[in-house]
C-alpha cells in the first residue's frame, strides 16, 4: 500500500512539472492532461454526441455541402494564420447542430467544433462568424476544458482517467458536454480569437459581432450560459481594443458571401 501511495506521489509530481508556461497549448492554470489525452476525450464526447441525434441533430454533410465548405473555409483560413498553437496536433472537425432556438457553438478537446444553425442564422456576416469560430478555437488550443476539468474534479479522478478507469472517463466525459468555462477563459478566448483573426483579411474583432447583437437586442435573446461570464459591453470593448493593440489591418466581412450560405441552411 505505501508504495502504490508514493508512485501515485510521484507521478502526480511529475505531471505537474509538465504544466509550466512554457509547454504547447498552455492557457492559464494546472492540467493533468497530455494532449494526447485531449485528444482521446474530444473523440468520447464526439461519439456521445453522435449516439444522441434527438439531443444534437447534426445536418448531414452529404446533403448541405455548400454549407460545410463554407464554414470549413472559415476554419482554415483561420488555422493557416500562423498563430494556431495545436493546428496540426488537434482534429478541427466541423458539425453543424439543427437548432435555430439555440444561439451557442462549442469546441471539445481535440478540436471537433459544433456549430448550431440558430447562431449561423444570428449572425450577420463571415468575419463574425470567423470571430465565433476563433473564440472555440481558442478554447480548445489553450485547453481549457481539461484545465477546468483538473479543477473541477481533482487529482485523484484524473489519475483513474490516465490509469483507464471507466467510469471515471464516463464521468469526465459527461462533464464536457455543456461545460461552462470561467470568466478568465473566456476572455483569454475573446483575445486569441482577435490574435488568430489578426493573421487574416478578416476585421479581427470580428467575434465582437454577436455581442454587438445581444446588447442591441436589450439582453432578450442572451443565451443561459452567457449569465456567468463577462457581460457583452466588456467583451465587445476588448475585442475593440485587443484589435488596436495588436495593429490588426484587416477589414474584411464578406457579407453577401455570408447571406448567400445561410440561404442553403434548412
Amino acid at each position: 500500500m505505501k508504495s502504490s501511495v508514493v508512485f501515485a506521489g510521484v507521478l502526480t509530481a511529475s505531471m505537474l512539472a509538465g504544466c509550466g508556461s512554457g509547454s504547447k497549448g498552455t492557457g492559464k492554470g494546472i492540467n493533468l492532461f497530455t494532449v494526447s489525452q485531449d485528444k482521446e476525450l474530444g473523440a468520447q464526447v464526439a461519439a456521445e454526441i453522435a449516439a444522441d441525434p434527438k439531443t444534437y441533430p447534426i445536418l448531414d454533410s452529404t446533403k448541405y455541402p455548400s454549407v460545410y465548405q463554407y464554414i470549413y473555409k472559415v476554419r482554415d483560413k483561420i488555422l493557416n494564420s500562423g498563430n494556431v498553437s495545436l493546428k496540426n496536433d488537434f482534429s478541427w472537425k466541423i458539425q453543424v447542430i439543427h437548432d435555430d432556438a439555440t444561439l451557442n457553438a462549442f469546441c471539445t478537446p481535440g478540436g471537433y467544433i459544433y456549430v448550431y444553425t440558430g447562431i449561423l442564422k444570428f449572425l450577420e456576416s463571415e468575419d463574425q462568424l470567423a470571430g465565433v469560430l476563433g473564440h472555440e478555437i481558442a478554447h480548445a488550443d489553450m485547453r481549457h476544458s481539461t484545465r477546468q476539468m483538473t479543477t473541477m474534479y481533482g487529482i485523484q479522478t484524473l489519475l483513474d482517467v490516465i490509469a483507464g478507469n471507466r467510469e471515471s472517463i464516463k464521468t469526465i466525459t459527461s462533464g464536457l458536454i455543456g461545460l461552462k468555462f470561467s470568466r478568465n477563459h473566456e476572455t483569454e478566448a475573446d483575445e486569441r480569437s482577435v490574435h488568430y483573426l489578426c493573421g487574416t483579411d478578416y476585421n479581427a474583432d470580428g467575434g465582437a459581432g454577436f455581442f454587438q447583437k445581444i446588447q442591441a437586442s436589450g439582453g432578450s435573446k442572451t443565451p443561459e450560459f452567457l449569465s456567468t461570464h463577462p457581460n457583452p459591453d466588456n467583451r465587445i470593448e476588448n475585442y475593440h481594443n485587443q484589435k488596436t493593440i495588436k495593429g490588426c489591418t484587416g477589414n474584411k466581412s464578406y457579407t453577401a458571401e455570408y447571406k448567400a450560405m445561410l440561404s442553403k441552411l434548412p
